[in-house]
């Protein structure tokens, strides 16, 4: 069976693409991956999806988008897929040891939080080592935590944390955020976030759990020990790109590169949401670009 279009992912993104294949009467498989709907999953509430006056939880808004891409027809598969193959039509799709042809693909593949790189950050992973405030501020009600960046995620992570825990202190390298002026603001406000500046982590330390960080200097090169129990990772993204490498053409950062609008260098195939997107990874952008992937897929279905 050759499917009209197979959507790589289940993010905002790829879940728009396949509400609007679907009810254009388009055959629509999603390849959903194992662990399906992306970042928002791991988001508590979101408070600035349109439509929703009080918010909403991330989970939830997922789940009715998946439903509706259903009502349409779309077919989804929780699996992942493995390789792709875009050397000739129709292209083909390996989900474990299965193969899906389709005349167009559109890819929503999302990207992924980066990790310090330290053999101390994936020894106490999950023993205090995070990279989802929302997931496990809670088991640090009243505890010292501290969060790795100076972005607007870092800030929000902060943000989630001071809800629990005792203090929240910002390690970024830097003398300055990188985050927007609202959420700066917001952050300086907050009595329970203090900022540790132009300064890196160079080692997580505990045997069993988390019971601080090793931190230097980037100007004197002094090093220092910050006690906490637990370390929050909010230092970047890298896009899951992987099984598309030499096949579609991608930034040197690994993101794929859209020559027009959606398309990319290769005809048939689209590409939507924050695979493409490293400036602004919000659920809004990556939903419509998700809404254009699929109407630049259905044009290019019926020739115009």
């Amino acid at each position: 069976m050759v499917h009209d279009v197979i959507i790589v992912g289940s993010g905002p993104a790829g879940l728009t693409a396949a509400i609007y294949t679907s009810r254009a009467g388009l055959k629509t498989l999603v390849v959903a991956g194992a662990l399906w709907g992306g970042q928002l999953m791991l988001t508590r509430e979101v408070e600035n999806f349109p439509g929703f006056e009080n918010g909403i939880l991330g989970p939830k808004l997922m789940e009715e988008m998946r439903k509706q891409a259903e009502r349409f027809g779309a077919e989804l598969i929780f699996e992942t897929a493995t390789s792709a193959d875009f050397k000739s039509k129709p292209f083909k799709v390996t989900v474990g040891n299965k193969v899906y042809e389709s005349k167009s693909v559109i890819i929503a593949t999302g990207a992924s939080p980066k990790w310090l790189g330290l053999e101390s950050e994936t020894r106490l992973r999950g023993r205090g080592v995070s990279v989802c405030a929302t997931c496990d501020a809670p088991f640090f009600r009243n505890r010292k935590v501290v969060v790795v960046g100076g972005s607007d995620t870092a800030m929000e992570e902060a943000f989630v944390l001071s809800k629990f825990a005792s203090e929240v202190k910002v390690i970024h390298r830097r003398d300055k955020l990188r985050a927007c002026q609202f959420l700066q603001e917001k952050a300086f406000a907050n009595p329970k976030i203090t900022f540790v500046w132009s300064s890196t982590v160079q080692e997580i330390l505990g045997k069993d759990r988390v019971e601080g960080v090793r931190l230097q200097n980037v100007v004197s090169g002094e090093e220092s020990v910050l006690e906490c129990d637990a370390v929050f990772l909010a230092i970047g993204h890298k896009p899951n790109t992987d099984i598309f490498k030499d096949q579609i053409e991608l930034d040197q950062t690994g993101y794929i590169v859209a020559r027009k609008d959606t398309r990319t260098n290769i005809e048939g195939v689209f590409v939507a949401g924050d695979v493409a997107d490293y400036r602004y990874r919000q659920a809004i952008a990556a939903a419509g670009s998700g809404c254009k992937a699929a109407l630049d897929a259905e044009k290019y279905l019926i020739g115009t």
